[in-house]
């Protein structure tokens, strides 16, 4: 009878928790994260919009101010395997409070330095580990309120990102015509700093710690087939993939027009429907082949692009086929992780994982300034393509693994 008494709260407690999963409470921590990320990632990918301008300030070549979103972009991926690991045993809101404080010293500091050198480490660093605390952690937090729906809240989740670059990039350039490069983060500053103390209202603790399963050893994720495979997949696409944030604003204006920015506020825009679109088919169709079809949509919107040349028309169609690709690829990226890893400790994984997408985010943009310099974009251009397209088969090569772990132990015959 005392075991039984002993155990009733116990199961009372699980049941409970159990109840809260994929209910309103998990929806109220979706939209948190759709706000902290649209805060945070409206700031970054916004930079495009202030490229020509600091290239013009400092008089240096394409590469060295891409090396800003660069170091950014590797920061805030590499990070997140802390910051991940810190959301699942602290919760997700001193995280964010964190990354609220240091985003806004980041963009204070930024709009008073007067060299890229000292621009590498106030904006690259600061806002690198801003997004650090709002994105994985936050990311990591949805997936754990849902298991029925998660591919879905996890959809709407990441809009935030989609929707921060349509109104982040237009945005920008409009202040930074307006009133300059350095006002205008001054002002990016403020509004990201209340976004994410607003979205930290909502950032709260899955009903199931995530300690109460044993986390996944880094060290065992390493030596996993299918996560070598997906990591190497996610850092080709990664180097293809940031080119247009960084550079489409610099394409159109070399052709003596205007509208870049308002393009890649259309990557943003079609983002949305891609990470919607995509997470409402991961809950009826098979999450990798999904996830393939982002990957392959993504590289061959480059052919797009080649075949635009200046008309803006044709730019707009890459535009929107680049952002569905990419929706799909950020939407699905924690889904996949959960499904081949388990959902236990889902921040430190999609830490692990992401830095594939932070060192592929250090590489593309600086040697694709070199490449511009020195071939031109049309150059440039084919061998985005070809780096985005050859992440296609190792996601297939995933599959395979899948299957055969999927089939039993090691030396067993799979199903023909």
């Amino acid at each position: 009878m005392s075991r039984t008494a002993s155990q009733s709260p116990a199961k009372t407690k699980r049941r409970a928790e159990s109840a809260q999963i994929d209910g309103r409470g998990g929806w109220v921590v979706v939209g948190a994260t759709c706000l902290s990320t649209f805060a945070v990632f409206g700031v970054a990918y916004s930079f495009g919009a202030f490229f020509t301008a600091i290239r013009d300030e400092f008089d240096v070549g394409n590469s060295a101010v891409s090396l800003f979103f660069a170091i950014t972009t590797f920061v805030y991926f590499v990070l997140g395997v802390v910051t991940g690991r810190l959301a699942d045993r602290f919760g997700p809101r001193p995280v964010l409070l964190v990354g609220a404080v240091v985003m806004v010293a980041a963009l204070l500091a930024t709009s008073r330095v007067t060299n890229v050198w000292l621009g590498y480490v106030t904006y690259g660093l600061g806002v690198g580990i801003g997004i650090a605390c709002a994105y994985v952690p936050m990311v990591a937090t949805v997936g754990a309120w849902f298991e029925r729906r998660r591919t879905t809240a996890l959809g709407v989740a990441v809009a935030g990102i989609g929707i921060g670059t349509l109104v982040g990039s237009p945005s920008a350039k409009a202040l930074v015509n307006a009133h300059g490069w350095r006002t205008a983060y001054v002002v990016l500053a403020v509004v990201a700093g209340a976004l994410m103390l607003l979205a930290s209202l909502g950032a709260r603790r899955p009903p199931r710690p995530a300690d109460a399963a044993p986390l996944p050893a880094l060290s065992g994720l390493i030596s996993n087939g299918r996560f070598a495979l997906l990591y190497v997949a996610m850092m080709l696409l990664s180097a293809a993939l940031f080119v247009p944030f960084v550079y489409l604003d610099d394409y159109v204006e070399r052709r003596g027009a205007t509208g870049g920015a308002l393009l890649i506020g259309i990557i943003g825009a079609m983002s949305v429907v891609g990470r919607l679109g995509f997470g409402a088919l991961g809950s009826r169709f098979s999450l990798l082949r999904l996830y393939q079809l982002s990957f392959a949509t993504l590289g061959g919107s480059y052919l797009i692009w080649l075949w635009a040349g200046g008309d803006f028309s044709r730019l707009v169609a890459f535009a929107a086929v680049i952002g569905v690709g990419y929706g799909g690829f950020i939407a699905l990226s924690p889904a996949v992780a959960a499904q081949l890893f388990g959902p236990a400790g889902l921040g430190g994984v999609l830490g692990a994982l992401y830095t594939a997408a932070g060192i592929g985010g250090l590489l593309g943009p600086p040697l694709t300034g070199l490449l511009i310099d020195g071939a031109g974009y049309d150059w440039t251009i084919v061998a985005a393509m070809a780096v985005a397209l050859a992440a296609v088969p190792l996601l297939v090569a995933v599959e395979v693994l899948g299957r055969r772990h999927a089939a039993g132990p090691a030396g067993a015959a799979p199903a023909r």
